[in-house]
């Protein structure tokens, strides 16, 4: 078995601020596409059933390359993996910019795609804040990484919202030149992040067979608790924009209440990792799908955009309680050797989950309306709940 060498206080902090940093600029990317993406591919798609599609391929994107950037990562470490992850946001912005020049759907297809690989690599820094932390810290080094992506909820929705008419031709093209811009920003941060090296004295080592591992106890329970509490929040957000514009909300207060989502989503996380201490990591998941559940029922009380507006935010908490419970549990059951590989497992999992929500959403909600995806999302929510509690420790996290 190989340890990793304990960093210093300040060089955890160190990362702690630098990768919170980076959450904050690359969540911005996620913002963007969000806020954007299917009122884009209302506009350029063939029909409008696809209108959906981008944000559908942004999942895609993060789950086809949450994989490849964990044996880039095992091989030549986490920062070979940011910068290529940044990179590709920054290839995602001028994309995307050139497919609103062109009217190009299947450009505009192709920059989503990208962009979910930048978010993919973006959600491994909080589990590269726990690299070189000691145990009983590392659920407030990852709590922490997150919180600082509340930021992304001022700086997504404040670049759409003073770009998209920049340009009068073509909205939202100097949305996402900026949004290329930021994603530059985020790879000079991170080009200062210490890693934690295996100790000298440690022998190298594979690790455990993956199925030895997914085989603990709770383990799939913990998987199965992120993939629903990520696929109920992108179930919903995807399908959120779209159905406000439907309902004749304008773009800058749409824009507003996705801001309010994210930073519901992000800040919670200064705390998180307290709650987890105190009360477990599985029952914070757990409360994490209540509210979820909680944000669909404030989505059926109405149409108007107060109904839209604590919806997500109580989406936005739900998710934050849900992911990084199940998350702070998750770095419970790999050895250090083995981080990169369990950590890509439960992301490609929990993205590949994702794939099924943000495209049945567009369906649901052109077809059915937006009570329709709302039901909707109450299946998978009661079933992860059914699945955490068939004994009182399960919500302990104590399995």
């Amino acid at each position: 078995m190989t340890t990793e060498q304990a960093l210093s206080v300040p060089e955890q902090n160190n990362n702690i601020m630098r990768l919170a940093a980076a959450q904050a600029l690359a969540g911005a990317n996620s913002v963007v596409f969000y806020a954007t993406g299917a009122i884009v591919g209302n506009v350029l798609a063939p029909s409008a059933s696809l209108s959906t599609l981008p944000i559908t391929l942004f999942v895609l994107g993060m789950a086809a390359c949450i994989l490849p950037f964990g044996v880039l990562a095992r091989k030549h470490g986490r920062k070979a993996a940011f910068m290529v992850g940044t990179g590709a946001g920054v290839i995602t912005g001028l994309t995307a910019a050139l497919s609103m020049v062109i009217g190009s759907f299947l450009l505009f297809c192709l920059a989503a795609f990208l962009g979910g690989a930048y978010a993919a690599v973006a959600l491994s820094f909080r589990f590269a804040a726990t690299d070189g932390v000691a145990p009983e810290r590392r659920a407030r080094a990852l709590s922490l990484v997150m919180g600082g992506g509340v930021l992304a909820g001022v700086i997504g929705p404040m670049l759409v919202t003073s770009t998209m008419n920049l340009w009068p031709p073509y909205t939202f093209a100097i949305t996402f030149l900026g949004q290329a811009l930021v994603a530059v920003m985020s790879a000079f941060i991170l080009k200062g992040v210490i890693p934690a090296e295996p100790a000298a004295a440690a022998a190298p080592s594979a690790g455990r067979p993956l199925g030895e591992i997914v085989r603990q106890p709770g383990f799939l329970r913990t998987v199965f608790s992120a993939a629903v509490t990520y696929m109920v929040m992108n179930f919903l957000m995807t399908a959120a924009p779209l159905s406000m514009h439907m309902h004749g909300i304008s773009q800058q207060a749409s824009n507003l209440g996705i801001q309010w989502h994210v930073i519901a989503m992000y800040g919670p996380g200064f705390f998180t990792g307290k709650l987890i201490d105190r009360f477990g990591a599985m029952r914070v998941a757990a409360a994490g799908l209540v509210i979820s559940a909680g944000s669909v029922f404030a989505g059926l009380s109405g149409t108007e955009i107060v109904h839209y507006w604590l919806s997500l935010i109580l989406l936005g908490i739900g998710w934050n309680f849900g992911f990084i419970g199940a998350s702070a549990k998750i770095i419970e059951y790999h050895r250090p050797e083995e981080k990169t590989r369990v950590q890509s497992l439960n992301d490609f999992v929990v993205f590949g989950v994702m794939i099924l929500g943000s495209f049945s959403s567009g369906v649901l909600l052109n077809l059915y309306g937006w009570n329709a995806v709302l039901w909707g999302s109450l299946v998978p929510l009661a079933l992860a709940l059914l699945v955490m509690m068939p004994g009182r420790r399960a919500l302990t996290g104590s399995y």
